[in-house]
């Protein structure tokens, strides 16, 4: 917390970086550091605080930042428009812009500013020209960076270029895990440790950066089940679409807090050895359907003519969101909590868990673009679980409706 005081033996440090585990405590002490060192050094200067978006910038750090601020007795005021904070403390008053770094082009928008300081939320998610940029806007003498993360493959750029270098860098390196966090209980401690596995417990419970090898999802097969009995309260699909690769749609059916993928439809033009429509695959999904009314369909992004055709027909189409890391990390967690199970009946989802490996490369994580149809139609529609609450489905969709 007071890293950066005279006293201390890291004061001649310029940057300050954090990773280790979830839930450990890093991003709030260090926003709070990272203020009171911005007030208790500079007076009318401008900082920065970055994320991936400022939206999750926002509801990851800001919210409770400020609050905290206002608790121990800072003047804070919001600007909303210009995504401005106004903090004030010790008779001094600076500014904190929030930024979002979530792709190459966010670099252009931190240009142009003089930065004292800069904080980076989750830094391992943001491109490296986005950071860099940030970086070179510390121009102010004295000023100070600040990172954290949540470790990612060891081949990574901040890992090699930050943690690797933190020496060459005059870098200041914590290691945090759970147990430095004395907010939590051990039933919230043990709680988050079921809730993941593999290189998914080595990096977020662990705090290890780790190569992700072996099966994606090695607990799958512990968690299939039948289809449960009694009616659903509403009906949704995922499709992964494919014209020469296999088409796969999942048919899911929510029971109170928990989605079952109840029925699939999984079409391999290479193994029948015709390619099929964008017709015939609509067919098949009122055949999938069964007459049952369907809310929404979370799709493949890049099937254009797909959702044209789908959205043409009245259906409720939504383009599935396509980050793949963060997919199956999601996807991981909804198994191991019970808010999605899948239905042995199934029978090609089934399979592909079973095939479904990360690469062997070592320089960065991807699964192998094989057995992975399923695979994606599922991680499509865990991605979108979050907007989706009971009552948001709509459309009905029988064969008589076919427009």
């Amino acid at each position: 917390m007071l890293w950066w005081t005279s006293a201390a033996p890291h004061r001649n440090k310029t940057a300050l970086i954090c990773d280790g585990a979830v839930r450990s405590g890093k991003t709030l002490s260090m926003a709070l550091s990272f203020a009171l060192w911005a007030c208790a050094v500079f007076d009318g200067r401008n900082f920065a605080i970055c994320g991936k978006t400022i939206r999750s910038t926002r509801r990851s750090i800001i919210t409770e930042l400020l609050q905290t601020l206002e608790e121990i007795g800072f003047g804070v005021k919001q600007k909303f428009s210009e995504n401005l904070i106004e903090i004030s403390a010790f008779g001094r008053q600076n500014r904190i812009y929030i930024f979002g770094g979530k792709d190459e082009a966010s670099a252009s928008l931190i240009q142009g500013i003089t930065l004292a300081g800069v904080l980076f939320d989750e830094v391992a998610l943001m491109p490296r020209s986005f950071v860099e940029q940030a970086i070179a806007r510390c121009s102010v003498a004295g000023s100070k960076l600040w990172f954290n993360c949540n470790p990612d493959h060891p081949q990574h750029w901040f890992h090699k270029e930050w943690i690797e270098k933190r020496a060459e860098k005059n870098a200041h390196y914590l290691h945090f895990t759970m147990e430095d966090n004395p907010a939590l209980t051990e039933e919230i401690k043990a709680r988050y440790r079921r809730m993941f596995s593999g290189t998914f417990y080595e990096r977020f419970i662990e705090g290890r950066w780790v190569v992700a090898e072996g099966l994606i999802y090695p607990f799958a097969g512990e968690l299939f089940c039948d289809v449960p009995e009694g009616a659903f309260d509403e009906y949704a699909a995922s499709c992964d679409y494919g014209t020469v690769n296999p088409t796969s749609i999942g048919l899911w059916g929510r029971q109170g807090e928990t989605w079952y993928r109840i029925d699939e439809y999984y079409y391999d033009a290479r193994v029948a050895g015709i390619r099929r429509t964008d017709e015939e695959h609509f067919e098949a999904l009122l055949t999938l359907l069964d007459g049952r009314k369907l809310g929404k369909i979370i799709v493949d992004p890049s099937a254009a003519s797909f959702i044209a055709l789908l959205a043409k027909k009245g259906i409720r189409v939504a383009p599935a969101k396509n980050n793949v890391l963060d997919g199956i990390r999601k996807t991981s967690t909804a198994l191991k909590q019970g808010r999605i199970k899948i239905c042995r009946c199934c029978k090609d989802a089934v399979r592909e868990f079973g095939l479904y490996r990360w690469n062997d490369d070592l320089k960065k994580d991807e699964p192998v673009k094989e057995n992975d149809h399923a695979m994606d139609d599922i991680r499509y529609f865990v991605a979108g679980m979050p907007e989706e609450s009971a009552g948001m489905f709509a459309v009905s969709v029988n064969r008589n409706e076919r427009g």
